[in-house]
C-alpha cells in the first residue's frame, strides 16, 4: 500500500507546477519565518488564498513547504539580531547568537539550515510509515469513534492554552459556535444566519482565520515601537560545508529528530517544547569539554532538527485521523476540506496518489531547503533590514487582496475586519488564537458524527462505551480533563501560596 501511493504519487507531484510552487513556499516560509512577528502560521494564512486554486498537491505542497521554510526561518534572525523570528526559534538563541558574535555567523547559520533539514527528512520518514499505519488502524472506525476522536482533538487546547485553562476553554467555544452558522447538514435549516444570504454557508475559514491571525498581529506591529528603524545587520554567507559541521553531531541530530517527532505527533505540543526538550537532552549528555550556552554547535543542532522533525510528526494524525496537532496544521486540514479532501482514513483508501504526493512534497520541501536554504542566506539578510513601517501596508494588501479572491466577495472582507478586531480584543484580553481555530475545524466533524452516533444508537449516549475503541477513547479523555484540572488547580494553589508568602515578606520590617 505505502509503495503504491508513493509510485502513483509521483505522478501528480512530478510536474513543474507542484515543483515550482513548493520551492516558492519553501523561500517564502524561510522569509516569514526570519521575519519577527510572522512566522509559518501567518505565512499558510496568507498564502491560502493563492492555494485552494491550484491542483489538490500543487496546493498543498506550496503550503507544507511553508510550513517547512518558516519552521527554519525563524532561526536566521536568532542567530544575527538575537529576535527569534519565531518562537520555535527561542532555544537556537543559546548558542546561535553567541556563534554569531564570535564571528561565525555563517556556520551557525549553515548549521541551523542543515539540521533543520535533516531533521524534516526523519520527521518525513515518521510521517510515510506511521500515518499509513495510523489511518489503517482507524479504517474501522464509526461515527462514535470518530466522535471521541473529534473530543479527543479538542483537548489539544488545554495543551496550548497557556497560562489560562478557562481562557482556552472558552476560546474552543467560541470556534465551535462559529462551526454551528449557516445551513444544518441533517435537516436543512438555518442557523444564526440572520436573515443574511452570505451566511448560509457560515462564514469562510480563510477570511476568520486571516482576521484573527495576520489582521490583529499587523495591527498589534503597528502599536509597537520600532516601525521606523532600519536594523544594521552585516551580510553573511552561508555554504555547504555546515553539512560536514553538523553531521560531526549525528547522535544529536538522531536523538534531537526523535524527540522532535514524537512532540510532533502529540496534540498540542508542538515545535517549542520539542526544541528545549532537545536542548536540555543535548545539554545533559554533553561531553567536559562542549560549553551549552557559549556559542556550541550542538545546541543548534539540537533545537532546529527537533523544531523541523516536529512539522513530520505534526502531519501524522492531522492526515491519518483529521486531528490537528497545532494551529498551523489546524489551518492545513481546513485546506484540504476546502480543495474537497477529507483527511483520515478515507483518503488513504481511496485517493492514495493524494497521499503519495503530500508524502513527496513533504520530502522534497526538506531537500529544497538544504541546497536553496543555504543559496539564498543573503537574500533574506537583506529582508531583514526592512523598516516595519514598509512591511505591513503589503501584508495587510496581501490579506485583502487574498481573501476578496476567495469568492470575489466584499462580504469576506468585512468578516476578515471583523475578526480582525475580535482578535485584537482576544490579545488583549490574552485569550489564545489558536482553540477558535481548532474549534471552528473540529466542530462539523463532533457534531455530524455525535448526531450519526445517536441516530444508529438503541440505547442512547450508551454506544459511545458499548464499543471497545470508543470507550478507551472516551477514556482518555477524561483522564485529559481531570489531569488539567489538577494541574490548574495546583497551579493556583502554588500562585497563591507564593503570594502569601510575599505579603507576609513585606509586612516582616513593620513587626
Amino acid at each position: 500500500m505505502l509503495i503504491d501511493s508513493l509510485s502513483t504519487g509521483f505522478g501528480l507531484f512530478l510536474t513543474p507546477l507542484a515543483l515550482g510552487l513548493t520551492l516558492a513556499g519553501l523561500l517564502f516560509g524561510l522569509l516569514v519565518g526570519a521575519l519577527p512577528g510572522l512566522g509559518p502560521l501567518m505565512g499558510i494564512i496568507l498564502m491560502l488564498p493563492v492555494a485552494i486554486g491550484q491542483p489538490p498537491i500543487a496546493a498543498m505542497g506550496f503550503l507544507i513547504a511553508i510550513f517547512v521554510g518558516g519552521s527554519c526561518g525563524g532561526s536566521i534572525s536568532a542567530i544575527l539580531l538575537r529576535i527569534p523570528g519565531t518562537p520555535l526559534a527561542a532555544a537556537t538563541l543559546f548558542d546561535g547568537y553567541p556563534m554569531a558574535q564570535k564571528g561565525r555567523a555563517a556556520d551557525a547559520i549553515g548549521i541551523a539550515i542543515t539540521a533543520s533539514a535533516l531533521g524534516g527528512l526523519f520527521g518525513g520518514i515518521v510521517l510515510i510509515f506511521f500515518a499509513p499505519l495510523l489511518a489503517r488502524f482507524a479504517s474501522g472506525f464509526a461515527p462514535p469513534e470518530y466522535t471521541a476522536l473529534a473530543i479527543t482533538g479538542l483537548t489539544a487546547i488545554i495543551v496550548i492554552s497557556g497560562g489560562s485553562l478557562i481562557k482556552g476553554l472558552l476560546a474552543g467555544c467560541f470556534g465551535l459556535l462559529l462551526a454551528t452558522i449557516g445551513t444544518d447538514e441533517f435537516s436543512t435549516g438555518y442557523r444564526f444566519t440572520f436573515g443574511s444570504h452570505h451566511m448560509l454557508n457560515g462564514f469562510h475559514i480563510v477570511a476568520v482565520v486571516v482576521g484573527l491571525f495576520a489582521v490583529s498581529e499587523m495591527a498589534f506591529q503597528i502599536m509597537g515601537s520600532g516601525l521606523t528603524r532600519k536594523p544594521d545587520i552585516p551580510v553573511v554567507r552561508a555554504n555547504f560545508s555546515s553539512v560536514l559541521l553538523t553531521l560531526k553531531h549525528w547522535t544529536n541530530l538522531l536523538r534531537s529528530s526523535a524527540i522532535g517527532a514524537f512532540f510532533g505527533s502529540l496534540p498540542g505540543a508542538g515545535g517549542v517544547i520539542s526544541s528545549f526538550t532537545a536542548y536540555a537532552a543535548a545539554k545533559a549528555t554533553a561531553g567536559p569539554d562542549e560549553k551549552y550556552g557559549e556559542g556550541e554547535e550542538g545546541g543548534v543542532v539540537a533545537t532546529e532538527s527537533a523544531n523541523n522533525a516536529t512539522v513530520g510528526g505534526t502531519l501524522v494524525p492531522s492526515l491519518a485521523l483529521g486531528i490537528p496537532g497545532d494551529a498551523s496544521s489546524a489551518v492545513l486540514i481546513g485546506a484540504l476540506l476546502i480543495l474537497g479532501l477529507f483527511p483520515g482514513p478515507t483518503l488513504f483508501e481511496q485517493q492514495p496518489e493524494i497521499v503519495g504526493g503530500v508524502f513527496l512534497v513533504y520530502l522534497a520541501s526538506n531537500l529544497m531547503l538544504l541546497v536553496a536554504g543555504i543559496l539564498t542566506t543573503p537574500l533574506f539578510v537583506y529582508v531583514l533590514r526592512i523598516r516595519k513601517s514598509h512591511l505591513i501596508p503589503v501584508v495587510l494588501l496581501m490579506c485583502a487582496i487574498g481573501t476578496f479572491a476567495l469568492q470575489a466577495s466584499v462580504f469576506d472582507l468585512w468578516v476578515m475586519f471583523a475578526f480582525g478586531v475580535i482578535g485584537i480584543l482576544f490579545r488583549v484580553a490574552d485569550y489564545p488564537l489558536a482553540p477558535v481555530v481548532i474549534g471552528a475545524i473540529l466542530g462539523p466533524l463532533l457534531e455530524n458524527n455525535y448526531r450519526r452516533s445517536l441516530l444508529i444508537s438503541h440505547d442512547g449516549h450508551w454506544i459511545f462505551l458499548d464499543r471497545p475503541v470508543s470507550a478507551v477513547l472516551i477514556g482518555i479523555n477524561v483522564l485529559l480533563i481531570l489531569g488539567a484540572v489538577w494541574f490548574a488547580l495546583r497551579q493556583g494553589k502554588k500562585r497563591t501560596g507564593e503570594d502569601n508568602g510575599f505579603d507576609q515578606a513585606s509586612r516582616a520590617p513593620e513587626i
